[in-house]
């Protein structure tokens, strides 16, 4: 049987467990309920859940041998069996147990509270597996290369016939300096919006403004892309670029930044208005009476309460601006290079992780595997802006408290 129609026979095997079981302890309680310990819908959610959870480990054990080469694909079959079989044994053992001493509610609230930790546990486990194959192949990649050069070296050049010179320092670069410009627009222009949405407006302005300026997190990375590209590189190399002397393409760090730095503002105002709106009314009123102006009180009570979410909220937008690939590739370019004018097109990280990971190219060469090792980087990076980020508003908590 396979997997997927084992799931499914378990399913109808749940179904018909709770049936059962609330039955059974309907035909129990001889027509009063009051002498059960639990009532019949906990005897028939025990039956269903000891059916279902059983078939559940079953086939994500399953799963996670094939994924993993332990078993060979071609035993779904069995494991569709075994899946069945403990479903069976579960709705056995819970139809038999239902009766006036069982207590149904107790068992009903332990595997619940199985199953949620279980769920809680799958973001660790996610983690920890996307942790450990970037450090394998990253391990593999620097078997073959020299980690001197990949951390150290300003030329990117890879060569999948040989000669690679693949120095992350100019992807580094492009990665830092266009996120830097993005956020350079986004939290102001956000963080304002925020305090002003929160602060100042009318309940109808608010009604307007909010989901109006929230529709800009839902318009697609290829569109911004496209904007970048037609419009906003045009622009800005017409108007600014080419009369200063200072580039003649459309394709530039100053592109990319500004349309991700738009494209960022719904993250920062959305959260930061979320957060400010949840300061103690009170926190307000006691400083308004003290004779501080609205200004003053949003200055010297709201936003050092909000701080910790602001701080949350920008670090976000920061990791979106990061990861940001579409916006990059159409708006900067793909030129790794290292320069501090804002209108030469460059390059970041996440572009070139994908550019090294499509095509026919042999995955166990460094041309590939630098990927992994361009993925490792970024993790530390982002790891340690959070890092930097808990200190700040921990050590900031501490004096506000």
């Amino acid at each position: 049987m396979p997997m997927s129609w084992a799931l499914l026979a378990a399913i109808l095997l749940a179904v018909a467990g709770f049936l059962l079981g609330r039955s059974r302890a309907h035909a129990t309680a001889a027509q009063d309920v009051r002498t059960l310990h639990s009532r019949p819908a906990y005897h028939g959610m025990n039956a269903a859940l000891a059916v279902m959870l059983p078939a559940l480990v079953v086939l994500i054990l399953a799963s996670g041998l094939r994924m993993s080469g332990v078993i060979p694909v071609a035993s779904g079959p069995v494991a569709g069996l075994l899946a069945l079989a403990a479903a069976v044994a579960g709705l056995g053992w819970a139809v038999t147990r239902a009766g006036r001493g069982f207590r149904a509610r107790n068992s009903v609230e332990r595997m619940v509270l199985g199953l949620m930790i279980f769920c809680s546990m799958i973001a660790i486990a996610t983690t920890i597996g996307i942790v450990l194959s970037l450090i394998f192949e990253t391990i593999s990649f620097f078997r073959q290369y020299s980690l001197a050069d990949f951390f150290f070296s300003t030329v990117w050049s890879p060569r999948f016939e040989g000669n690679s010179r693949l120095g992350m320092l100019p992807l580094l670069w492009g990665t830092l300096y266009i996120s830097f410009i993005a956020l350079l627009v986004a939290v102001p222009i956000g963080l304002l919006a925020a305090i002003y949405l929160s602060e100042y407006a009318s309940p109808r302005l608010r009604s307007i403004a909010k989901p109006a300026v929230e529709v800009l997190a839902g318009i697609p990375t290829i569109v911004y892309g496209l904007f970048a590209l037609v419009t906003v590189g045009p622009m800005l190399r017409d108007w600014i670029a080419q009369p200063l002397g200072l580039g003649n393409s459309g394709s530039s760090v100053m592109t990319a930044g500004l349309v991700m730095g738009i494209m960022l503002i719904p993250f920062v105002s959305s959260l930061s208005d979320d957060i400010i709106n949840a300061v103690p009314q009170s926190l307000r009123d006691g400083a308004l009476g003290l004779g501080s102006t609205p200004s003053e009180t949003v200055r010297s009570v709201v936003l050092p309460a909000a701080l910790p979410g602001i701080v949350g909220a920008i670090l976000l937008a920061a990791s979106r601006a990061i990861g940001e690939t579409m916006i990059v590739v159409l708006g900067a370019g793909a030129a790794a290079t290292i320069s501090a004018n804002p209108f030469e097109a460059m390059t970041t990280i996440t572009v070139k992780i994908v550019s090294q990971l499509t095509g026919d190219n042999d995955f166990s060469s460094p041309e590939t595997l630098v990927a992994f090792a361009l993925g490792l980087t970024l993790f530390v990076i982002t790891l340690g802006l959070n890092v930097i980020a808990l200190i700040i508003v921990r050590k900031y908590r501490e004096q506000y408290e």
